[in-house]
């Protein structure tokens, strides 16, 4: 098990010593994820395959608050921010804008030389975002897609 799934096995003792009933649950529940995921695979999963875990988790509870609030359900809305603050502790530092940006330019100057020098432009748009993603993985940064895909989107409108 990678370094995630770790933790939140020995969050799960502490949550059980310390009698957290609401933590205790979401952990388990992210160490099922985990559990299943690792059963269909048959091998132990990477550290990118528990963050992506997550990253589906966390959307899960922001899309399911996003329901509960237009349907009238504010505690069951609470609950799942609740959650959400607790699973996203396991996440790595979301990258700054900064950050995002200079990956971006690092992804458009790698495809330029891998192009003859040719810069890419927005039809291009697929294949700079998956090697922006990779060099975010590589320096174990998060970031959020929709913040890199307008990113890269504004850049390469830039070139056009």
């Amino acid at each position: 098990m990678a370094k995630i799934g770790e933790a939140i096995g020995k969050d799960i003792i502490a949550a059980m010593k310390a009698k957290e009933a609401d933590k205790l649950t979401t952990l388990r529940m992210v160490k099922s994820a985990f559990r299943s995921k690792e059963i269909d695979k048959r091998e132990p999963l990477t550290d990118a395959e528990e963050q992506g875990i997550i990253t589906t988790l966390l959307k899960q509870r922001r899309e399911s608050i996003e329901s509960f609030t237009k349907g009238g359900r504010p505690e069951l809305a609470a609950k799942e921010q609740v959650e959400i603050e607790l699973i996203d502790a396991y996440m790595p530092k979301a990258a700054s804008e900064e950050d995002i940006r200079a990956t971006v330019a690092g992804a458009i100057e790698k495809i330029t030389s891998d192009n003859g020098g040719t810069r890419p432009g927005p039809k291009d748009m697929g294949a700079v975002m998956k090697v922006a993603q990779a060099r975010a993985l590589a320096d174990g940064a998060r970031i959020d897609g929709k913040v890199l895909s307008e990113l890269v989107k504004a850049e390469l409108a830039k070139g056009a």
